[in-house]
């Protein structure tokens, strides 16, 4: 395969992309990447409009890894394209293993230094898409998972975009050898422990002996899985018009839909998140009990990640557990009043606005129990237990509510009450403000 057909080939996949002109190369100096450089290279010499540059990220797991570095510096020099390097540390303690692991922190790389509607360019090629069907579809995966690897998608302020997808490897290696082009083999595509090189090796081949157009097939059958996910996704939307309350799940009208539309709901909220959801079983079990558990119940469904926690007459989608986010400190935290108390990423940010005087005393601190307040217009003291429910605070975060007292007095709770003397001694123009923090409600 020539070099021209390569490009004619990214010309028509980057054709619907006309109008971007930053284009950024994931670069790891293999094969693949090579001659989409070489390619791409070539191509924007068309569209004088085109920034190319080119990003290798460096996972420090290989001996050889500097090595691979420095080829691909000196690839990038030699056709003029500028290259940043990224180092990143891969979690190998994550569970996910070593490949799942580097992918990640190889992915969050590009997301971070993507510019706003910048192309991200890989070379998944004919053969990589076969790979990840087979591999999804031996891990029980649905209609998204078996839709494999899109050409073209969303990702952070750009777009990940495949543009060899319709190649086979056996073609990029005829190109580049016709034009004597040098590339890094990575000795650990020789490793059949590894999943992804056990098929490539040992299964795939087999396989094609027997059938000989099954890359073919497997294509078809993942643009079809593809588009019955667009249709699900488009259900789902749907859905979310009627059964969505804001940012929170209405259990009465999801109740209404049947079962497989509350787990395609779910998934489409988890998606809108960007939540990593968790195993179909867990979705099914923990729906279940979600929408079956008695009314004084308050059922969660957690998993690495995520959770759906039901309150009262709604489901709650969050990223993570405000339990375990919550910033371990002090019991109690000593205030002037005059600066800024910062409390963490749960628990936010207090201030006090115009605050008059130099109060003694002002110290914060979280519910232990028993707390009561006697709030502006009311003559008894009230149980804080009892205002949170009243105000409809979530359980979960009531005990993330900073509590402003004066020695052993309870003046405010986050800015929802002030106690009548402290309201009076802030005086007009003054005000507490509670900011950054998780939603209460």
């Amino acid at each position: 395969m020539s070099m021209s057909s390569v490009i004619d080939t990214l010309r028509d996949r980057l054709a619907p992309a006309s109008g971007a002109a930053r284009w950024c190369v994931a670069l790891s100096g293999g094969l693949d990447s090579t001659v989409l450089l070489h390619g791409l290279q070539q191509l924007a010499r068309e569209f004088d409009y085109v920034s190319l540059r080119a990003v290798h990220v460096h996972h420090g797991l290989h001996t050889d890894a500097d090595d691979w570095t420095a080829r691909c510096r000196s690839l990038c020099r030699d056709l003029d394209v500028p290259l940043e390097v990224r180092r990143v540390d891969v979690d190998l303690d994550s569970g996910q293993g070593t490949e799942a692991a580097a992918r990640r922190a190889r992915y969050a790389a590009f997301e971070s230094l993507l510019d706003e509607g910048e192309l991200l360019l890989t070379a998944h090629h004919a053969q990589d898409q076969v790979e990840t069907v087979l591999l999804r579809l031996l891990r029980g995966a649905g209609v998204k998972g078996l839709g494999a690897i899109a050409v073209r998608s969303r990702f952070g302020r750009g777009w990940l975009v495949r543009p060899l997808l319709s190649l086979g490897r056996p073609e990029l290696e005829a190109c580049a050898r016709d034009h004597a082009l040098r590339w890094i083999e990575d000795p650990t595509n020789r490793d059949t422990d590894l999943d992804r090189n056990y098929l490539r090796h040992d299964v795939i081949p087999a396989l094609r002996l027997r059938w000989p157009g099954m890359d073919a097939s497997i294509g078809r059958t993942a643009r079809l899985a593809a588009e019955a996910q667009e249709l699900l996704h488009a259900l789902a939307a749907q859905d979310a018009l009627t059964v969505m309350n804001g940012k929170l799940i209405a259990l009465r009208r999801l109740r209404e839909l049947d079962g497989s539309r509350q787990r395609n709901l779910l998934r489409y909220v988890l998606q809108q998140r960007d939540i990593a959801p968790p195993s179909e079983l867990q979705i099914s079990g923990g729906l279940e009990q979600l929408l079956t558990a008695r009314e004084d119940r308050n059922p969660v469904l957690r998993w690495p990640g995520g959770q759906v926690r039901r309150y009262r007459d709604n489901l709650y989608v969050l990223e993570d557990d405000p339990e375990q986010l919550a910033d371990a400190g002090p019991d109690t935290i000593q205030w002037d009043g005059h600066e800024p108390l910062a409390l963490g990423a749960i628990r936010g940010r207090l201030t006090i606005e115009r605050l008059a005087g130099e109060p003694s005393g002002l110290n914060v601190r979280f519910r232990r129990g028993g707390e009561r307040l006697l709030e502006a217009d009311h003559a008894h003291h009230q149980r804080l237990k009892k205002m949170f429910q009243a105000r409809g605070v979530v359980p979960w975060m009531r005990a993330h509510v900073p509590l402003l007292f004066q020695d052993e007095e309870l003046l405010a709770v986050g800015d929802l009450w002030l106690s009548s003397e402290f309201a009076t001694r802030l005086g007009e123009g003054a005000r507490i403000r509670w900011e950054g923090h998780a939603d209460p409600f």
